[in-house]
């Protein structure tokens, strides 16, 4: 059963590992009914350039409807959520877990526009930047519409938590990488890559507890992995700036008999090894269950780092970071501040989702549906926004001449475990400003405890030919296998093409831009098959079948696309 509403306001089982992979050209049986695009294409808009925090920060108090917080006494504040008649209440701590009951930080945080996230090429974070927008790099000379295997690396896997996890998983995006010239040389890459300037390092922590690195053009490691013995199932984060450091945080803390303190991660690729970090188990944390599945950003205007963690707190981390190419050294100084919120539906508390960020403003979907904005400079809580569950899937954001939107969705989880079977996702636009809805989607999803049903994926924006359209894919629609590809009108919400998928997928879509200027979509799913289609009507061009579950994201560099799957291997894929 799927509802459309338009408001106008301005896991799994072992997998059995196929090194063979096999492709079929053809159109997918798939059934897909096709809708309307009433805005085809979307006109462009060019946002500034400008990347001064400075000038790039927003008054709150200018913000559409702005009302100043109370001050409920003991550094506590609160605001009234959207939608609800409850509040939501905050408080900033320091490192040692002090409240700070007038911070308002040291200077002014602020993200430019997500191309000047960084300029370093590549894909350096989850999604690629503060917009959580860019999963590709580059342009693909495309002409066979089809995937092919150049290479894979092999992985391992954990049990934990009374589970067998392998490979990579949700979300599991690997970073690609095109160095400069000193950073490789300071990282003591052979000579050959320190020379080539189209070298490309594939930098992919999974769920083994190993931080892999290898060549994108050859899949042959550039060192030897990093082990730390714990798993990620997040994204980590290249720093910015195109300094060798990576920030992961820890998604499980056993592995097999052996249980750690739960940690995120800051490693230096020079030495290539674990520099500096803290602590996931934090006695100002309001649970205690210290993973860290965000992918954090880095302001590298400020040297500030920005994670939300599945322990109910969002850090915020003044790195100190120092890189001295010459004489081959990177170090960092961490400095902590903590911002700790509580709504009336914060049972579960923590952040699985990655934080998108427009200017100062940044924002997240919660464990307990909540979807929340705050100020990057002073850790206030801006608004809040239920959407009724869990909502882990990352938040990607636009920019726009009439101002800054949010596209998020939720999953059937919450809702399962208070005895419902089946239940709507809801797919939203949100106004980034205010909070308000702009339009919402909703389609059934089935409850499954182990493997939710609804969105797990994030959502992808259109570019080019399909700039006006938002991409959606959606798990266990209908059934506890099947899923739903969904393509939205950005501007109203309405349906431009669904497609009907035989097998469910938590990993996020990514689109292609070829040399002949049209857009090519890929999805992974959890038979493992990998889709390339049109996403102007949703149908394939052609699939590539790698071993069991694609439940990780991929990322692509140029004509190659990168992910791991549930069946412990990496693979480089060749789009041709």
């Amino acid at each position: 059963m799927i509802r459309s509403v338009h408001l106008t306001k301005p896991f799994a089982a072992l997998a059995v590992i196929a090194l063979a992979a096999t492709m079929t050209a053809c159109s997918s049986s798939d059934p897909v009914t096709m809708g309307s695009r009433p805005n085809s294409p979307a006109p462009v808009f060019t946002p500034s350039s400008q990347t001064n925090p400075a000038k790039l920060a927003v008054s709150l108090s200018s913000l559409p409807g702005w009302t100043a917080p109370t001050a409920d006494g003991n550094g506590v504040y609160s605001r009234a959520i959207i939608g609800s008649d409850g509040k939501v209440t905050w408080k900033v701590l320091n490192g040692n877990n002090q409240v700070l009951s007038d911070y308002t930080g040291s200077g002014p945080v602020a993200f430019g526009d997500a191309s000047t996230y960084t300029k370093i090429p590549g894909v350096l974070t989850f999604r690629g930047n503060n917009f959580r927008d860019a999963p590709t790099y580059g342009t693909a000379a495309i002409t066979e519409k089809k995937l092919q295997v150049a290479w894979t690396q092999a992985t391992g896997d954990v049990t934990a938590e009374g589970s067998y996890w392998a490979g990579a998983g949700w979300t599991g995006q690997p970073l690609l990488v095109n160095w400069p010239k000193a950073t490789k040389a300071a990282m003591g890459l052979s000579q050959e890559q320190i020379n080539d300037d189209n070298f490309v390092e594939v930098i992919y922590p999974v769920v083994d507890g190993k931080v892999y690195r290898v060549d994108l053009a050859t899949g042959k490691q550039t060192k030897p992995p990093i082990d730390v013995g714990f798993a990620f199932k997040g994204t980590g984060s290249i720093d910015p700036r195109g300094w060798p450091l990576l920030y992961s945080g820890m998604g499980l803390n056993e592995n097999g008999d052996k249980k750690g303190a739960w940690r995120y991660r800051i490693f230096d690729l020079i030495q290539n090894k674990e520099i500096s970090g803290w602590d996931g188990s934090d006695a100002g944390a309001p649970r205690d269950w210290g993973a860290f599945d965000s992918s954090a950003l880095v302001n590298a205007a400020t040297d500030t780092l920005i994670e939300p963690a599945e322990n109910g707190l969002v850090y915020k981390v003044k790195l100190n970071a120092k890189f001295d190419a010459a004489a081959k050294t990177v170090s960092v100084n961490p400095e902590i501040h903590k911002l700790n919120y509580n709504t009336p539906s914060s049972s579960r508390h923590g952040i699985e989702s990655s934080a998108a960020a427009w200017r100062n403003l940044m924002f997240a979907g919660d464990n307990d549906g909540n979807i929340v904005c705050w100020d990057a400079t002073t850790l206030q809580v801006v608004w809040v926004r239920p959407t009724g569950d869990d909502t882990d899937a990352t938040i990607v954001l636009e920019d726009t001449a009439d101002g800054p939107f949010i596209y998020t969705g939720n999953e059937m989880d919450k809702r399962g475990e208070a005895g419902a079977t089946s239940g709507p996702a809801t797919l939203q636009k949100i106004n980034a400003l205010t909070g308000e809805q702009v339009w919402q989607y909703q389609i059934d999803a089935v409850y499954n405890k182990a493997v939710n049903g609804g969105l797990m994926a994030t959502p992808v924006l259109g570019t080019g030919e399909v700039s006006d359209l938002v991409f959606f894919n959606i798990a266990k629609t209908g059934s506890q296998t099947g899923g739903t590809l969904l393509a939205l009108d950005r501007k109203t919400g309405t349906v431009a093409w669904e497609r009907k998928l035989a097998h469910f997928g938590w990993s996020s879509p990514v689109l292609v831009t070829g040399t002949d200027g049209h857009i090519y979509g890929v999805v992974g799913d959890s038979s493992g098959l990998l889709h390339m289609f049109d996403p102007n009507t949703g149908q394939d061009y052609s699939t590539l079948q790698l071993s069991k579950n694609i439940e990780a994201t991929p990322a692509v560099y140029g004509n190659t696309l990168v992910v791991g799957t549930y069946g412990k291997l990496l693979y480089g894929i060749k789009i041709s």
